[in-house]
Formats: C-alpha cells, structure tokens, sequence
C-alpha cells in the first residue's frame, strides 16, 4: 500500500494506540546513538518491517549517502540507502513504530509530509524523538542528558536527566517540519538528547547509548534499563582514559571541563547551563583523538 512517497507492507497491522521512537540520521545522530537504541529497541520488543521509501532518489543525494556493497552467497549485492519505517505490538499496548529517517536532499517538503502521512494513518497518540550531540563535556563524569517530556510523567527518578525547552534560533533541519506537524496534529511529544564529548567522535557510542536506554526506561516499563549496553561503553571510555593518561596537554583540557561540569552540577539555580566552555583543540591532539577513536571503533 502506498501512503504518500512510503511503500507499506501489507496487509497493514492494526496499531493500538501506537507511540512512535523516531531518529534523524545524520542531523542529530552523533555516535549512533538513535540508532542502536532504535536497534536495541526493536529487538527486545518483536518488531517487524512495515515500509519504506518507495523511490529514495528522489530524496536523497547517492554521493552524499553512499550504497554499499556486499557478497550475498557469492553473488554481489548493492543496499540502497533508504527511511525505513518498523513497528512492534505488544499484549496490553501502546504498539509503537520505530522510524529510521535520513535528512533529505531534494522535494524535501514531499518527503516531511509523507511522513507526516503515515503517522495520520496510524492515529499516533506520542512522538518521541531520539538523538545525541557532541558538546563540551568530559567522558569521566556521567553523560548529560536533555529533552522535554510536556505532562508525560517519569516512574523513577534518573540522574543527569534535564528538561530544558530549547531556545536555540538560526540555521536549522528541514526535518523539523515533522516536529511541527506533530505539534499541529495534537500529538503528545516527547524528546530527549544525549549529549557527547565533543573531543571523542566514536562511530559507535555505547555509553551514549546506553544512557538513552536509561532515560526511556524512567519512562517507559516496556523498557527495561539491563538492555543498555552498559559494560560496552565502560569500556570504551576506560581505554581513552587510559590513553588520555599519556597525553598531558589533553589531561589538562578534560580537568577544565570537568571543573565546568562540577560547578553546574552544583549550581542549584543552574545559571549558564545552556552555555557550553569553548574548546580548541590543536592540530595534534585532534589527530590523536582522531586516530584514538578509529582505533575503539575497530576493536568494537
């Protein structure tokens, strides 16, 4: 069936008050982390293809968003890259869908309202956006988390978690026309951003990923919190510490941020928290870092 430029698989399901997790690649998925909680997600609840772009080069740019290539019983296949839309029921709901979208470059209205689309079909009852930015906070302290959460009330308390209405103004995603869809259609939304050390730019940040697990999971029951990749990320971050321990002027660099975060931790009004220190790096050290995470991202 085709709802706008997505083709669904049928016979359609019938949702019961579905929520929807939705991730914009590359816009807001530093390390990966929609990504694998969208992965992880699907996984632990059952999902099942739903649909996707009927024709994704109308939308998306081929050398920008490279297809790739692999040996399939010997034979040569090419995966084109595409908006892939899943979905999950559960015994007593929500159900939910799970959107993998990629920022477009081209008819992007067509494609914001195609989406848009899809949702009106399904009678979403939440939108729930996931992502994570790099910022300047250091990988030795717990990872920040930001987003807003409107009447939605939380089972259990988690740290490190704060809702904040963002005020940023200026440049922006197309994508953001699905935001203000959502909004006009009624649909309760949801948001949350995990926020990354910007001197570590992994391919895959498990630790970023894994606090993103945490926050849905003082949300969500349906989520547990032993579904973050918890030991993955510890990991990580010990083998940089470790590497870090032989970089004086880096060391030197992490201190400061921690101090930053440590003074806004104990800030009971939390003056400047939108306000991030900045960071310069020299030449050297962004190679380190450079080569220190392609290094992490091979072991993974």
């Amino acid at each position: 069936m085709r709802i706008g430029a997505f083709e669904l698989i049928e016979p359609l399901p019938q949702l019961r008050e579905p929520h929807v997790f939705a991730m914009v690649r590359p816009w807001v998925d530093v390390g990966s982390v929609g990504t694998l909680t969208l992965t992880r997600l699907e996984h632990h609840l059952g999902s099942k293809e739903l649909g996707k772009l009927a024709r994704p080069g109308e939308f998306f740019d081929f050398t920008r968003y490279r297809p790739t290539m692999r040996l399939v019983k010997g034979e040569r296949e090419v995966t084109v890259p595409n908006s892939l839309i899943h979905y999950a029921v559960t015994e007593n709901g929500p159900d939910y869908l799970f959107l993998h979208l990629m920022e477009p470059h081209a008819n992007s209205e067509e494609y914001t309202d195609s989406i848009l689309e899809v949702l009106r079909y399904f009678d979403i009852k939440r939108y729930c956006r996931l992502g994570a930015m790099y910022d300047a906070v250091p990988h030795t302290r717990p990872l920040l988390v930001t987003g807003t959460l409107g009447d939605v009330p939380q089972i259990k308390e988690v740290a490190n978690f704060k809702l904040r209405q963002s005020t940023y103004q200026g440049p922006t995603t197309i994508m953001n026309l699905v935001s203000e869809g959502i909004v006009k259609l009624g649909v309760e939304t949801i948001n949350f951003m995990v926020h990354l050390p910007q001197y570590l730019q992994l391919e895959e940040d498990y630790t970023g990923t894994s606090r993103m697990i945490e926050v849905l999971s003082s949300i969500y029951e349906s989520i547990p919190s032993d579904l973050a990749p918890v030991r993955r990320g510890q990991r990580q971050y010990r083998e940089l510490s470790a590497a870090v321990e032989r970089n004086s002027e880096l060391k030197t660099l992490i201190q400061q941020m921690e101090a930053y975060y440590d003074a806004q931790a104990d800030s009971e009004e939390g003056k400047g928290a939108d306000a991030s220190p900045k960071v310069n790096l020299s030449p050297e050290i962004e190679q380190f870092l450079s080569e220190l995470g392609q290094s992490l991202d091979n072991e993974e």
